[in-house]
């Protein structure tokens, strides 16, 4: 062997050791490249684009520590306005038939391991919906947040066998119906199922609580889809503390399952759903726990679940309260680098 062969070898390690993150750096998206941990290897995409819970504070904290903190690669995409702005602020079709959303970077959704969404009753443009589509056609897991369930209003062109699918009920086991709990008067706090406490998901998880309404996701004397495993049901207190009593007059409901999607490809897809998740509920350890548990869980890496892996923050994390009123609460247009 040369002089040259033997040098080159020996850089080799050097070489094989740098990482590059799979999505190129751009002021239109957040990129988190994995540390040491299960996650390495693997890429999340994190959706944020609803107007009410600020998943676009939440998402990119539970992006740091899955990256810092458990190895994953993460790209947080955002709806941004005309400006490149993301824009919470931002109109839906019920109250301007004229919206269009934008969120940049959905293509990366193709090299994604995993999508995590967060949206609410957005219409995207063709080609944008055309990138979701081809995510859920693609045997790829899904987890879902709070208002994920109504997270497309129009324009959602998928059909398989010729009929319509419907992005909650039909690929998440459930829609919002109603607000079970009393909205932005009481909170949360959720109950473990006894019959689940064995699975992957629910590993370290105890005390869920946060100060958003349990949702209804099917008809009053119904229940979940056959196909759904509830693990956590949510029971609305009489207040908005952590200590408050449960309300005697609400039943709890399910507020996290899993599922399975099978997209017109015939691929079958694991799938989380959690109707909790306003930026204020994920102060929840309990919480973080079982959303990050839920990623492993839905890339296949169970086993690699521990009951005290780290889901403490990275950084400082103070989100604003959900809602509407903006100007109360503070809610402005951003760039993107803002939630870094």
């Amino acid at each position: 062997m040369t002089l040259r062969a033997l040098a080159l070898l020996a850089l080799l390690p050097a070489a094989c050791a740098t990482r590059s993150h799979p999505v190129p750096d751009d002021p239109r998206w957040l990129t988190y490249l994995g540390g040491d941990g299960p996650g390495r290897g693997r890429h999340i995409v994190l959706i944020a684009a609803d107007q009410e819970y600020r998943s676009e504070q939440s998402l990119p904290m539970l992006a740091r520590i899955l990256a810092a903190r458990h190895g994953f690669d993460c790209t947080v995409l955002f709806a941004q306005n005309r400006d490149g702005l993301v824009d919470p602020t931002q109109k839906i079709r019920w109250e301007d038939p004229s919206v269009l959303h934008d969120i940049p970077g959905l293509e990366h959704l193709q090299r994604a391991d995993l999508m995590i969404l967060f949206s609410r009753l957005i219409t995207l443009p063709d080609e944008q919906i055309g990138h979701v589509i081809d995510y859920l056609d693609s045997g790829k897991p899904i987890l879902a947040l709070r208002t994920a369930n109504h997270g497309f209003l129009e324009n959602f062109p998928y059909r398989i066998d010729g009929k319509a699918v419907r992005f909650g009920e039909d690929v998440l086991g459930g829609t919002f119906l109603e607000h079970h709990g009393n909205w932005s008067q009481d909170s949360t706090r959720g109950l473990l199922v006894e019959a689940a406490r064995g699975h992957p998901i629910l590993r370290g998880v105890d005390d869920i609580w946060g100060p958003s309404d349990v949702y209804r996701t099917y008809p009053e004397g119904s229940s979940l889809r056959p196909d759904c495993t509830a693990l956590v049901f949510g029971q609305p207190l009489l207040g908005r503390q952590h200590g408050d009593a449960p309300n005697p007059e609400k039943e709890p409901l399910p507020v996290a399952w899993t599922t399975t999607w099978t997209g017109s490809t015939g691929q079958s897809a694991r799938v989380f759903h959690c109707t909790m998740g306003s930026a204020r509920d994920y102060q929840s350890a309990g919480l973080r726990r079982l959303t990050i548990n839920a990623a492993y869980w839905c890339l296949g890496l169970e086993a690699q679940i521990v009951a005290d892996g780290s889901v403490d923050f990275v950084g400082p994390y103070a989100p604003l309260d959900s809602g509407f009123d903006y100007a109360k609460l503070g809610v402005v247009p951003k760039p993107v680098s803002a939630y870094r």
